[in-house]
């Protein structure tokens, strides 16, 4: 790796005291990898390049690629509506909704987690034990009886709700449990025997502890406090970075799907801001009339992540279990390489 671009990265993994595994790639070769920082602070069990690492919102392209499993199989297509896919009561959803628009953050319903109101996520459990949330449906009494946001197709609104309804369309159309299905359907065939959507108060052996900077204290704090206790259709998946790494190789490969349905989740289907767009479950930037890269990134209490792949042979992988700074290192080495 060129000397400098290693100095400009240490600076800044020391700049935000990061916690957590750098991994970069490039045409399919590792030029870095090093871990940093603790899996566990209380007994002093450092992170190592096999530690796995939460995603948070950066597993929901892998509900994208079970949806899209479906669509390859027959069972639906991405212009379905929602009200042909579930027998589950919305009274307040538009008819028109399409797994499209639940796919791309534009259907218009409902989110559980509205940050115009709650300024924390961990406000969300005040009423609602986190330990009672393990399955999708566990979701739907925060927002299945609210009124929509605005028409179908409008705009882009982030929404976690939204994919917390695909995966309780997986589950009905396959008859198997979201979490069953993407690991037989996705994380086998990309061989990722590593990763899995893991109960906070029972994590396998080499999985790292999520930590708060606890502003009040000035102390480090768990986050087994602040999110539901076993993740899902919208975040909360564990992996490795090499898994990460057989996730984005096995897509672009089209081992996961066809090559006609890969190239669709891939494709810039909602314009956000600027050069930005969003795709299925990936965030997509442009330069030009080109794409640049495909990235992902989730952020929750004690979780931070990004993963990239780039239009000259570039990926790179970041897991981190605090809060912040994997958007600081993947700056630095975007502006390195």
């Amino acid at each position: 790796m060129y000397q400098h671009v290693k100095e400009k990265l240490m600076k800044a993994i020391s700049e935000v005291d990061f916690s957590g595994i750098v991994t970069i790639r490039k045409n399919a070769k590792v030029i870095y990898e090093s871990a940093f920082g603790y899996a566990n602070r209380s007994d002093g069990i450092g992170n190592t390049i096999h530690t796995r690492f939460g995603i948070a919102s950066g597993c929901k392209v892998f509900t994208a690629v079970g949806i899209s499993v479906l669509v390859d199989e027959g069972k639906l297509t991405f212009q379905t509506k929602l009200k042909d896919c579930l027998d589950i009561s919305f009274p307040h959803f538009a008819e028109e909704v399409t797994v499209h628009q639940l796919l791309t953050h534009s259907s218009g319903i409902p989110d559980y987690f509205n940050e115009d109101i709650m300024g924390d996520f961990e406000e969300l459990w005040e009423n609602r034990p986190m330990y009672k949330m393990r399955e999708l449906a566990d979701f739907l009494p925060l927002f299945q009886d609210q009124q929509m946001l605005f028409k179908p197709g409008e705009k882009f609104h982030y929404n976690n709700a939204g994919y917390i309804v695909l995966g309780l369309i997986i589950e009905h159309i396959s008859g198997m449990k979201f979490t069953e299905f993407i690991e037989a359907k996705v994380y086998k065939k990309a061989g990722m025997m590593e990763s899995g959507y893991f109960s906070l108060d029972s994590l396998p052996e080499r999985t790292a502890i999520g930590y708060i900077d606890d502003e009040q204290t000035g102390r480090w704090k768990t986050n087994i406090y602040s999110m539901p206790i076993t993740g899902g259709a919208d975040g909360g998946a564990f992996v490795t970075a090499s898994d990460m790494v057989k996730f984005w190789d096995a897509l672009f490969a089209n081992e996961l799907l066809s090559q006609a349905t890969t190239q669709i989740l891939m494709t810039p289907h909602i314009h956000i801001d600027e050069q930005d767009y969003y795709g299925y479950g990936v965030w997509i930037k442009k330069q030009g009339d080109s794409i640049h890269k495909h990235h992902l990134m989730g952020y929750d209490p004690g979780v931070n992540f990004r993963s990239a792949v780039y239009d000259n042979g570039l990926q790179i992988v970041i897991l981190s279990n605090q809060n912040d700074g994997a958007f600081t290192i993947m700056r630095a080495i975007e502006d390195s390489l």
